[in-house]
């Protein structure tokens, strides 16, 4: 099957969205709405009359084109009812031929050679909160019983809030995220949010927030896109809380709760302990720079 690289001016969205909902692995990461907003330029690989696409966010620096990890957007790659027909591997040709340099993440149901795994935790939210909650782990089991000893109320939280507090504590550590990316992504949620795609959810004490989470939403999947425990929430196990409260909400729903990560043993400790179980996904990198820029990028 013929593949074309076409610039995201140039993709017809409709037929590029059919063939996102259409597949295996629908990740609203991929859909038109959420690359315009979030990717500073994006393209497109299309397989034959869009029976296969794989969305490519980039940038320019020095004149020289390359892909690059968009912020909120963790899994990308090859979609399609089809994918299976043609091998990532096609198209991944295609990167370093029109990208001089890039990291790029591919789904987890991409078979792609030479790619380093990287963790995602997933639960699914098809059971009665009891059934889902019998596999918690004992330490957790035992920190929701502290939690409860404080008067910890779960709330809806607005878009403003979650930004805020996740800006507040990570900011420092997260900068790759410029304040035009949390203005993009701030548009973004608002948009979801009168489609009735957006969960924002808080945990309080008092008149403080304790922990915050922003979650969006499609027809398969809650994904954890903003998380946030402060100090003292930590104190007081509101993170435990928070979750916990969330799968109760959402259970019997037949959705899957994506936690989105983590590479952090503690963080990764924490989403097992609810029962999640890892769902791997490919990245790869690739460096086709002049040789001297090659050696400054390293």
């Amino acid at each position: 099957m013929e593949l074309q690289l076409l610039s995201s001016c140039d993709i017809d969205k409709h037929a590029w969205d059919e063939c996102l909902y259409n597949s295996a692995a629908p990740f609203i990461y991929a859909s038109s709405v959420y690359l315009d907003a979030m990717a500073d330029n994006w393209d497109g690989i299309v397989a034959g009359d869009y029976d296969c696409i794989m969305p490519i966010p980039w940038r320019k620096k020095f004149g020289i084109k390359y892909c690059y990890a968009a912020p909120f957007i963790q899994q990308l790659g090859v979609f399609g009812k089809d994918a299976h027909r043609q091998t990532v591997d096609d198209y991944i040709k295609l990167l370093p031929e029109n990208f001089r340099y890039g990291d790029y993440a591919f789904n987890y149901l991409n078979a792609v050679s030479n790619a380093k795994p990287s963790n995602n935790y997933i639960l699914s939210l098809a059971s009665r909160y009891s059934a889902t909650s019998f596999f918690y782990t004992d330490k957790l089991k035992a920190d929701l019983s502290k939690a409860a000893k404080n008067p910890l109320i779960y709330t809806k939280a607005t878009i403003a809030e979650a930004i805020d507090l996740f800006c507040e504590l990570y900011s420092e550590r997260v900068i790759n995220i410029s304040a035009k990316d949390y203005s993009n992504f701030y548009g973004l949620c608002m948009l979801k949010e009168k489609e009735g795609d957006l969960i924002v959810r808080k945990i309080c004490l008092g008149n403080q927030i304790m922990a915050i989470s922003l979650l969006m939403k499609d027809k398969f999947r809650l994904y954890n896109l903003i998380s946030c425990t402060t100090k003292e929430g930590r104190g007081v196990q509101a993170g435990h809380f928070l979750y916990d409260n969330l799968i109760k909400e959402f259970s019997q729903t037949g959705l899957v709760l994506d936690f989105e990560g983590s590479e952090i043993p503690g963080i990764a400790h924490f989403y097992k302990s609810f029962g999640a179980i890892n769902q791997p996904y490919p990245k790869i990198h690739f460096n086709k720079l002049p040789y001297l820029l090659q050696l400054f990028k390293r």
